[in-house]
């Protein structure tokens, strides 16, 4: 065995020292929390249309989620500005709400993390701005189906490496690329903690799961190249070649059996188009 591979097994068994594992009062919790954040993505779906501000759909979702007795955690958070993060055609991830018109032919994420009594239900999607293209369309497709064959491979024994490997594997199939500068993480009353879930990696590699993790599964997807950076805001994550990205975000358990997922639409609208 290499020291460079002997170094990994040394990382994932800190990294995994340090994961929490949770009994089933703290599923419940991650069950209303994550229910909060599927029905604020729902309630904005018809609100996303040509000519709608982005910042008018931050201030939708704050007062969706607050009324509702929730508080939106990206609010102030190391200093981002706004409750949600809108992501615009080749935004990867952190777009920060404002003055942004939405066009005819965009794709936008919406990126929300309600905290519910405790606890973070984190969950993003894509939404399309009226009628969009074929390769957008194809690529937001590729992303989702990618988070969800990647989340039926979890269960106790199964590893990180096996779910970033499935989500390189299918997208890098249809000739997309993975992000690699973004990751999943782990959550619960905490926003972001171990461990970090790549989206891409080899099977069998990485933390083993168990029952009890908590952590998100989010896998970035650019039309172009896999490189990003960050704009001038400190936030906004862009493709370097311009090319669109997509993302789609769950938050789940690791169960006995398999996972749970908490973050599922309870309307149905589990990948766009919505409504048509």
């Amino acid at each position: 065995m290499t020291y460079e591979r002997l170094m990994e097994q040394d990382e994932s068994r800190r990294e995994a020292n340090r994961i929490t594992l949770h009994g089933p009062d703290d599923f419940e919790g991650m069950r209303r929390a994550g229910r909060l954040a599927a029905e604020c993505l729902d309630f904005i779906a018809p609100h996303v249309k040509p000519g709608v501000l982005t910042g008018e759909l931050d201030r939708l979702c704050h007062d969706f989620i607050v009324e509702r007795g929730g508080i939106p955690a990206p609010l102030n958070y190391r200093g981002f500005p706004k409750s949600i993060c809108t992501s615009v055609n080749h935004v990867v991830c952190h777009g920060i709400p404002g003055d942004k018109v939405l066009n005819e032919g965009d794709i936008l994420n919406i990126d929300v993390t309600p905290t519910l009594d405790g606890w973070h239900g984190d969950s993003s999607r894509m939404y399309y701005v009226g009628k969009v293209g074929v390769k957008a369309r194809k690529l937001c497709e590729v992303t989702y189906d990618s988070l969800m064959r990647s989340i039926a491979l979890v269960k106790p024994g199964a590893t990180l490496g096996d779910i970033g490997h499935a989500i390189q594997h299918y997208v890098e199939g249809h000739r997309f690329s993975v992000v690699r500068d973004f990751c999943g993480h782990g959550l619960g009353q905490v926003f972001h903690e171990p461990p970090n879930v790549m989206h891409y990696g080899k099977p069998g590699e990485g933390v083993v799961l168990k029952e009890g993790m908590f952590f998100t599964i989010e896998p970035m997807v650019n039309a172009g190249r896999y490189e990003t950076k960050i704009l001038s805001d400190g936030w906004t994550a862009v493709t370097k070649d311009k090319s669109l990205s997509a993302q789609f975000e769950h938050s789940i358990g690791v169960t006995a059996e398999g996972c749970e997922i908490f973050t599922l639409s309870p309307a149905g609208l589990h990948c766009p188009p919505y409504g048509d």
